[in-house]
């Protein structure tokens, strides 16, 4: 068994799907989520994958004493993966106030009790939204961060340059920011996948759910940006890539295998795909219409960004290996098997 690891937001997408890689490769794992986006029931879902029930704590990471609790409680965690945030671009411009408490004070009770029980690392969940709308395609690590086009992305910012003031100022741990392009489909064995609270505010589910018939048609915000098809531009990578990629972070950070106590990755498949091109591939890769209509933009958003991952490929010997429409089938399986266990 390796160390333990606490993973906030474990019970969320991308945390569970971490979860289950983390517990893969041997480590330990302990869980805190305060279940106001995801389902306790993720649990049962990572146990049936990896055989091992992780220990989870239903708590939220602004309550500082009850964190610190858990740190006395459970002793010998060594390194730390922050997921624990509120994630909407949109909801994120009309409710300012619940992100920025959310995502920074998270964050700051974190980096405040790590030194008192010897926590060596933390891998933080970054965004390529702190790019802004980049001036060069694709986008390397030494891209400029723009001012930030919405609060949950000037969250991840402020984030970012808290970890690194933090660090300057020799606090004792090391970070490693992994910056995510848009994450998206389900585990291969539909135990697991994305689950959000009432109405998705990402667009896979939302296709999936449309395409179910929970949604009566899926709104394209916006055709008229300077991309071939007038839709948005994303890199989407699949979550299970996107989990094993903060397992190699973690064993980098606690492996002590970089002289910096701070770095920083892009994690994308290098590839841009429209909002209309992955509909059409979700069409293509599972036989159903998804009816949809095209809005106005919505604030916030970006035109268009994808990855260049090659800082991510080389450094971290990582690499997003499953195709977008590969990808969208396990989307797909994970809403069918919803449906079998009368979710949705």
């Amino acid at each position: 068994m390796k160390q333990k690891i606490l993973v906030t937001g474990g019970a969320g997408y991308i945390g569970s799907h971490t979860v289950v890689e983390l517990q893969n490769a041997g480590y330990e794992v302990i869980i805190i989520d305060n279940l106001s986006n995801s389902n306790a029931d993720v649990i049962d879902g990572i146990e049936k994958i990896t055989g091992i029930r992780p220990v989870f704590i239903k708590l939220d990471c602004n309550d500082k004493e009850a964190l610190n609790a858990l740190f006395a409680t459970h002793t010998g965690i060594k390194g730390i993966i922050h997921f624990a945030a509120s994630k909407a671009v949109g909801e994120s411009v009309h409710k300012p106030l619940e992100y920025y408490r959310n995502n920074i004070v998270t964050l700051l009770n974190l980096l405040d009790l790590m030194p008192v029980y010897g926590v060596d690392g933390i891998v933080f969940s970054s965004s390529c939204t702190v790019y802004g709308q980049p001036d060069i395609l694709p986008v390397t690590e030494d891209a400029p961060v723009k001012p930030a086009l919405s609060p949950y992305g000037n969250t991840k910012q402020i984030n970012e340059e808290i970890i690194r003031d933090a660090i300057h100022a020799g606090l004792p741990f090391k970070s490693i920011i992994l910056r995510y392009f848009n994450p998206i489909g389900a585990h291969s064995s539909a135990e697991i996948g994305e689950l959000p609270n009432g109405i998705p505010q990402n667009l896979v589910p939302f296709v999936t759910q449309t395409a179910m018939g929970i949604r009566s048609e899926l709104s394209v915000f916006g055709n008229d940006y300077d991309t071939p098809d007038g839709s948005c531009i994303r890199d989407y990578i699949h979550v299970v890539d996107l989990a094993k990629a903060h397992v190699v972070a973690m064993d980098r950070l606690l492996e002590n295998k970089s002289e910096d106590a701070l770095e920083t990755f892009n994690l994308g498949t290098g590839r841009g795909v429209s909002v209309l091109e992955l509909i059409e591939a979700f069409e293509k890769g599972t036989g159903v219409k998804v009816p949809y209509r095209i809005v106005g933009r919505r604030e916030g958003d970006i035109e268009k960004v994808w990855a260049n991952p090659e800082h991510a490929n080389k450094v971290l010997g990582w690499t997003a290996r499953e195709t977008v429409e590969d990808t969208i089938v396990t989307a797909w399986n994970w809403q069918k098997k919803l449906r079998e266990r009368g979710i949705q």
